[in-house]
């Protein structure tokens, strides 16, 4: 084997490893490029307080994406969350969960108040401006588009599915939409008893 050959295999292995500490670097940071809700924006609540990405920490949490003129996926969702509580109990005691709705324009602090009261004093109603609406929705990959109607009217697509969050504020999982509530609980139950 000559010089030249060692140096080309050498220069070969050191090219191989410094790839792979690339693609290694970037798988790691994976999921904060992805930004599943490591994003910064500033709403309000249903009482009309303040409230930002911190709300998420110190308490495991459910989170979905919706809005109050939906005719069927969020009411839906929305008596499923009731029954998770219910059927959760005391147990269930430290879960929060979040409607951010993604119609600001319709759904008010007060109109979101009215909507998520008749499911769970622990379930939050946010809204806020199109653009901070915008940027929880990027930070958590979801989709939502407005979709005209007869006349002046429209309605809205988006993603369906309820995000789990753990104390931290970290994504844990997803439960589907219209999940089998075994399925649910059991997700939600795994997501109670983490740290």
């Amino acid at each position: 084997m000559t010089i030249k050959t060692i140096r080309i295999w050498l220069w070969g292995a050191v090219g191989a490893l410094a790839l792979t500490a690339i693609v290694a670097a970037l798988m790691l940071r994976a999921p904060e490029q992805t930004g599943f809700g490591k994003g910064t924006y500033s709403l309000i609540d249903q009482n009309g307080k303040p409230v930002d990405q911190t709300m998420f920490a110190g308490h495991p949490s459910a989170l979905f994406f919706g809005f109050t003129h939906c005719p069927e996926v969020c009411p839906t969702t929305m008596a499923e969350m009731a029954s998770w509580f219910a059927a959760l109990g005391d147990e269930g005691q430290e879960l929060r969960a979040y409607f951010v709705s993604i119609d600001p324009q319709r759904d008010t602090p007060e109109v979101l108040g009215d909507y998520v009261s008749w499911v769970s004093d622990r379930i939050t109603g946010i809204t806020g401006t199109p653009e901070e609406i915008d940027k929880i929705a990027k930070a958590w990959g979801v989709y939502y588009e407005r979709v005209p109607l007869a006349g002046e009217d429209y309605t809205m697509d988006h993603t369906a599915s309820v995000f789990l969050l753990n104390a931290r504020g970290d994504f844990e999982g997803t439960i589907a939409y219209r999940e089998d509530q075994a399925t649910a609980l059991g997700k939600l139950r795994n997501l109670l008893s983490r740290p």
